[in-house]
């Protein structure tokens, strides 16, 4: 199920036909021929601030009420690519009854404890807002509805506290997910520390040698299951944002290991559709020359992370054709 580079450019231009073709669809449409299938909306700005951050949010925030989680990933200690604090800062000032929210991790790191982590947090600045580490107290279990691995993924308990939810993503590479949008940081950054993250990771053991965990093909499919379990929670009250920015081949889990990125800043992009925000982001990094995208290129397929994009389809996640729509 893994794709190639030249099999993704050659979907990437099928998708583009498509888009050319929208007035033929609408004559087809006005002569009671079927109707094509409405594609998602994307909206992005190349420039990359608090401004354009929450100019991008008020146009997908339509369903966002209540107690609020934002999403994202706070990073380990000191790490150089995680996002601007002061551009979350004023973010999340602006959005009523708001935490962020994280989890603490799998691997033996600076945030394996809810005491490693609080300090981590407080190193890495995020101290202007709580921030709720919701596997702190306990886990739940959400269902999955249509998976093939799982019927229920264990998260931080916590996540039911929520009425909404704010999906706030660094995009990047990733060791084994190729790379890490929107949908990777809902699968892992919700699903608790200790058992959670083992499912999804589908390992027994986490002080296992890396080459032992499985990853390519069913990590992606797991990490998709997982992340569906956390949208149907919240159905429509979910919302997506992909900053695309210091986009190393490395997590923010690297911390200060992490590779020094070689592809240039893009944008950010918001949307109300996973599928579509996490695979225009992909299109964006192939659409760089290719000495530009070809570091992280190389990343995402051999990890195969282009299986992400297929299997959140092949549940119905979302839609892969969307319309790109720039914002000043």
């Amino acid at each position: 199920m893994s794709m190639t580079r030249k099999e993704f450019l050659q979907r990437a231009g099928a998708a583009a036909l498509a888009a050319a073709a929208g007035p033929a669809a609408m004559a087809a449409e006005a002569a009671g021929e079927a109707k094509p299938q409405e594609r998602a909306k994307v909206y992005f700005s190349p420039v990359i601030d608090a401004e354009h951050l929450n100019k991008l949010y008020d146009l997908v925030k339509g369903e966002i009420t209540g107690k609020v989680a934002i999403k994202l990933h706070t990073g380990e200690r000191h790490g150089p690519n995680i996002l601007p604090r002061d551009m979350v800062q004023a973010f999340q000032a602006r959005i009523p009854n708001s935490t962020i929210v994280e989890t603490n991790t799998l691997y033996h790191g600076d945030r394996y404890t809810t005491k490693d982590h609080l300090e981590t947090l407080k190193i890495n600045g995020w101290t202007f807002c709580p921030v709720d580490i919701m596997d702190s107290e306990g886990t739940v279990n959400l269902p999955v509805k249509g998976g093939k691995h799982f019927k229920e993924v264990s998260m931080g308990g916590h996540i039911v506290n929520y009425d909404s939810m704010v999906v706030l993503t660094h995009f990047k590479g990733h060791t084994m997910g190729g790379f890490g949008g929107s949908m990777k940081n809902i699968a892992i950054g919700c699903a608790d520390g200790r058992i959670g993250k083992r499912q999804v990771h589908g390992v027994a053991d986490e002080n296992a040698a890396w080459s032992e965990w499985p990853g390519k093909e069913l990590l992606m499919e797991n990490m998709a299951e997982s992340a569906k379990a956390v949208c149907d929670h919240f159905g429509k009250k979910i919302v997506f944002l992909n900053v695309m920015r210091r986009m190393s081949v490395d997590c923010d889990c690297a911390g200060r290991s992490a590779a020094e990125p070689t592809i240039p800043d893009i944008g950010i992009l918001a949307s109300t559709d996973i599928l579509a925000i996490d695979q225009a982001s992909v299109d964006l990094v192939y659409a760089r020359l290719e000495n530009q995208r070809h570091d992280l290129v190389q990343r995402i397929e051999t990890r195969h992370g282009l299986r992400q994009l297929t299997y959140m389809k092949e549940l119905g996640m979302g839609n892969d054709q969307y319309d790109l729509i720039r914002v000043s």
